[in-house]
This record gives C-alpha cells, sequence and structure tokens, in this order.
C-alpha cells in the first residue's frame, strides 16, 4: 500500500536521492552538458531542504520514499518516482495530486516543462491529459551559470 502526504523536513534528503536518479535519468543528453555536470548529489541535496512546503511524498507501508511531486502555484514543477515504484500507476497517483493541488489553490489551468528531448515524459503527460502548449526555453541557473534547456510547456485545465 502506498500513501501520498505532505512531505516533512526527515522526507528531503531521501527526496534528494531520488530527484538526482530521476532528473539524471530524463535529462541526460537532453540538456545542456553544462547543465547536467552541475547538476550533483551535493547540488540536489543543498537545493531540496527549501522545497519541504511544496512537496508531496508517496511512500510505502514501511515509509520508504517511492516518489514526490513539488507544485508551486499554477505549476507542477517536479514528478519522479523511483525505479521500484515505475510502472505501477504511482506517477499517475502523483501527477492527480498535483492537479488536486493547483486546482485547490484557484487556478483553472497546471502548467509544467518537460525537456523537449524526454519522450517517455512527454508520452506519460499525453496519456494523462495533459496537451503540448508549444516551445518552452526553460531559464535554470545552476553551478553559477545560467542554462537554457529546450522544453515543452505541457498544460491541462484542473
Amino acid at each position: 500500500m502506498t500513501s501520498i502526504r505532505p512531505a516533512t523536513a526527515a522526507d528531503m534528503a531521501a527526496v534528494a536521492d531520488l530527484w538526482h536518479e530521476g532528473w539524471h535519468a530524463g535529462h541526460a543528453g537532453h540538456v545542456p552538458d553544462g547543465l547536467t555536470a552541475a547538476r550533483t548529489l551535493v547540488a540536489f541535496h543543498e537545493r531540496t531542504p527549501a522545497r519541504v512546503a511544496d512537496t508531496s511524498v508517496a511512500v510505502s507501508d514501511g515509509g520508504a520514499l517511492l516518489g514526490f511531486v513539488m507544485v508551486v502555484g499554477d505549476e507542477v514543477e517536479q514528478v519522479f518516482v523511483g525505479p521500484a515504484a515505475r510502472g505501477t500507476g504511482l506517477a499517475a497517483e502523483l501527477l492527480t495530486e498535483a492537479e488536486r493541488q493547483v486546482a485547490a489553490g484557484g487556478h483553472d489551468e497546471a502548467w509544467l516543462a518537460v525537456v523537449a528531448g524526454n519522450a517517455r515524459a512527454r508520452r506519460f503527460y499525453e496519456k494523462s491529459g495533459w496537451s503540448d502548449g508549444g516551445d518552452l526555453p526553460y531559464e535554470v541557473t545552476a553551478g553559477g551559470q545560467r542554462f537554457v534547456s529546450p522544453c515543452r510547456r505541457y498544460v491541462k485545465r484542473v
């Protein structure tokens, strides 16, 4: 059995580990090389504690982290599921939770950025009722440098 709940500070180290693994699995080869190099495990551990209020986690009965989402305003910023839970439907449950949070925040539409080359993620979002809203040159700062990742903006009425 899996439950989804708001994250606590005690969850964030495991979130950082999963985020690091998942980010590299979905982004390597699809974003600037300098950004990939800057996304170290240490960097994820440095930035994750400040995101506790934005994060909901999916945990097993034993308390193991299986996945997480981060929502800010109308943006679903992160959706990641660990390798052990991929293919179980957990990603869809987490995305539904994120959509619920966006709607509860008073927004009619949710959006997210997905790296253009991440075909697996794009298929998942489309299967979940999201629409490709076009090019989104997503600007990020990592390792003290500014990067632009080639992304697509996906949208969904909530």
